[in-house]
This record gives C-alpha cells, sequence and structure tokens, in this order.
C-alpha cells in the first residue's frame, strides 16, 4: 500500500471528493477511531438512508460514539437526503464527519445542504512522486497513469476499460447528468484527443456535429466530476496580445491513452509528449490540492502561439515541459521571450528528458524529472 500524503483534518468534519480509484476507500479504512462506516455503493444502506435519514442519529446514540470518533459515510453524493440529518448531528452531538465521494455535483444539482463551512473540503488525486519511492517508473507511469489499483495491475487496460465503463454508468448514466449517453461516450473520446490543447466550444463543435452550449455542459460534467480542469491563461499586466482560450487537461494520462486509443508509448514520440505534460500537470495540481491551495496555476501564450506551459503564482516561476533528451534553442522560445514581458520573473525552468540539470548563460534552468519532482514537494520551487 502506497503511504498518501495527503493532509486531512484531525478535528473538523470534512468532504473528501476524488475521482473513483484514487485510494479514498484505502486511506481511509487506514484511519484511526472510526467508530462508523456506512458504503452507500451498498444497495442496502443506500436504500435504507434514502428512506429514513433519521436512521443516521439512531445508530450514532446505538453505538455511544463520541467527539473523538468518526462517522465515514462513502458515496455521500448517492444521498442528499441525508444532508440535512447530518448538519443538525454536527450542530447539535459536535460528531466528527468525513463525508467521502466522487463528485460534489449531484449535491449541488439537488440543492442539498453542504453544511455551510461546518465540513472542510479535499481532494484525494492520483499517485505523486514521493508517495511512489522506489515504486516510481516514469515509462511505466506514462502508459499506465497515476490511479492505484491501475498502475500496480498486470493487465492495465483491461483495468482502464472497465473505468471508464463504470464512469459512464454509475456517474454518468445513473446519476442522470446526461440524456444522452452514446453521444457523451463519444465526446468523451473525442475530447481525449485534445487534452492539453487550447478548447473552443465553437471549434469542438463544428468538429464533432454537437451545438456549442452541448459542447459546455460535457465540460462542465468533466471538471463537475473531477475528470479534468481547464488551465487558463495568465492575464496580468499583458504588453502583447494573448490568446485567451484555456486549456484542458484529464485527470489522469492511463484514462486518456485509453479513451485515445493510444498504443504503448515509448519516449521521444510526439504522443510521449502530450502524455509526459498531463502528467507534470497532475504534479502541479496535485502539489496545489495537497500543500498550497491558494497556488495560482496557469499558461501563457501569445497570438502568436509562443508560450510557456505552466505559469507558478503571480507570474513567479515559469515552467516549460519538454520531453526531449537534449534541449535545444527552440525549445527555449517561450521562455526567453516571457522574461521580454515579465523582467521581473524569479525563475525561468525547464523539465526535461536530460540525463542531468544544467543552468543556461541566461540562467534558465534545466531540470532532470528527478530533480524537479523532488525540489517541487520539497518546497524548492514556490
Amino acid at each position: 500500500m502506497f503511504k498518501r500524503i495527503i493532509n486531512l483534518p484531525k478535528d473538523n468534519s470534512f468532504f473528501l471528493w476524488g475521482p473513483r480509484q484514487t485510494g479514498k476507500t484505502s486511506l481511509l479504512n487506514s484511519l484511526p477511531n472510526i467508530a462508523l462506516y456506512i458504503d452507500f455503493l451498498k444497495n442496502e444502506e443506500l436504500i435504507q438512508y434514502k428512506n429514513s435519514p433519521e436512521l443516521l442519529a439512531q445508530q450514532i446514540e446505538q453505538l455511544h460514539i463520541n467527539k473523538k470518533d468518526w462517522v465515514v459515510l462513502d458515496e455521500v453524493q448517492k444521498v442528499p437526503e441525508l444532508m440535512d440529518e447530518i448538519h443538525r448531528i454536527i450542530e447539535n452531538k459536535k460528531i466528527k464527519f468525513i463525508l467521502a465521494g466522487s463528485s460534489a455535483r449531484k449535491l449541488k444539482k439537488q440543492g442539498a445542504n453542504l453544511l455551510g463551512g461546518r465540513a472542510w473540503v479535499r481532494e484525494m488525486k492520483g499517485l505523486v512522486y514521493p508517495e511512489m519511492g522506489t515504486d516510481f517508473n516514469l515509462i511505466k507511469l506514462i502508459n499506465r497513469g497515476t490511479l492505484p489499483q491501475i498502475y500496480l495491475s498486470k493487465d492495465s487496460s483491461e483495468f482502464l476499460r472497465s473505468y471508464v465503463a463504470t464512469y459512464l454508468k454509475e456517474e454518468i448514466l445513473d446519476e442522470g447528468l446526461s440524456r444522452n449517453l452514446p453521444a457523451f461516450s463519444n465526446f468523451l473520446q473525442l475530447a481525449s484527443l485534445s487534452d492539453t490543447e487550447t478548447i473552443s466550444y465553437e471549434t469542438f463543435a463544428k468538429d464533432v456535429g454537437i451545438s456549442a452550449p452541448t459542447i459546455k455542459s460535457y465540460f462542465d460534467i468533466l471538471t463537475d466530476t473531477l475528470i479534468g480542469n481547464f488551465l487558463h491563461v495568465y492575464k496580468l499586466r499583458p504588453k502583447r496580445r494573448l490568446a485567451l482560450m484555456p486549456k484542458f487537461y484529464f485527470f489522469d494520462v492511463g484514462v486518456v491513452n485509453y479513451l485515445a486509443k493510444r498504443n504503448a508509448l515509448e519516449p521521444g514520440s510526439e504522443l510521449w509528449g502530450k502524455a509526459f505534460e498531463n502528467y507534470i500537470h497532475h504534479e502541479l495540481q496535485t502539489f496545489k490540492a495537497y500543500r498550497n491551495p491558494e497556488l495560482p496555476i496557469s499558461f501563457w501564450r501569445l497570438t502568436t502561439q509562443v508560450e510557456v506551459d505552466f505559469i507558478l503564482g503571480d507570474m513567479e516561476v515559469a515552467i516549460e515541459v519538454k520531453s526531449s533528451k537534449k534541449i535545444n534553442n527552440d525549445h527555449l522560445k517561450g521562455l526567453r521571450t516571457i522574461l521580454e514581458d515579465h523582467p521581473k520573473i524569479k525563475r525561468r525552468i525547464v523539465v526535461s528528458g536530460e540525463s542531468r540539470s544544467r543552468i543556461t548563460d541566461d540562467k534558465i534552468e534545466i531540470l532532470t524529472i528527478p530533480d524537479f519532482l523532488e525540489q517541487l514537494w520539497d518546497g524548492g520551487i514556490v
């Protein structure tokens, strides 16, 4: 079992959201002082509490649960009817809850009580570099992704097929998020081909033959169910015209590979480069979620298409992702151009496939993958 590094509250109720198979249930089962664990994937539990939410308080009383104990409700988004009861128990009994699930979308859509700040929010993501230790294998990671069970499996392709099918059924069909599952399934595959690229709803709609509002609603489903997120352009103090369309990243490179029907990826190929960028985005977003929630992450792109992949903070660190084993001047164009517009930028970094880290004459840091990831998680980047 991987030792996860997410920081969970110790004395306050909290929501724990995260896509399926990120390891939420395994993490919760390892926590001390779990006095009651209810899994709403079990139909008998689901039906019982939907029909009679008051049973929760009765069960807590019968078990003599106190303020030191935790009550865990897994897949809580399936029971919006229970949220008012949870609110009442927290207020009156001071019981601590862990409310886990794959998405808050259904709760929000049905106007469910989200406890008004009484429960904090944490988001669980796939494996990251410091959790993997000696199990870190970049080629394996780029091909299989960061979901623990899939990363360790002997047949990752079968697990990925099952994962996508489960997502479509349990997140989209069962929760009624889309009225047209075949159309959404087709969209999902086509969206995977645009992973790490800028998204225009109008252009995408023309390409796939679906209206732009429907395309927007489908991307909203992906973001709300934590399957992907948009990365927006850094817009502060521009000196030249910037491209304004956001980029979209799926949450896991293995899922992207399956949806896009990629074969085994090898270093040096174009698709390897795209997958590598997705993975670095994952490490950055997880670092933000676990260590620095207020950290802005964006990208920079001129209308001339010169760009830098990631900007951290208020133009504090510019990061370009290049999987090449030999970084040349063409790879550095974006980082040199951005300095003209933002001369006070603190660091310019290339995350590279080179075997040794080095610094260019104009102070661009070309870092190996391990050096970058170790600096990131040790707090040495931001």
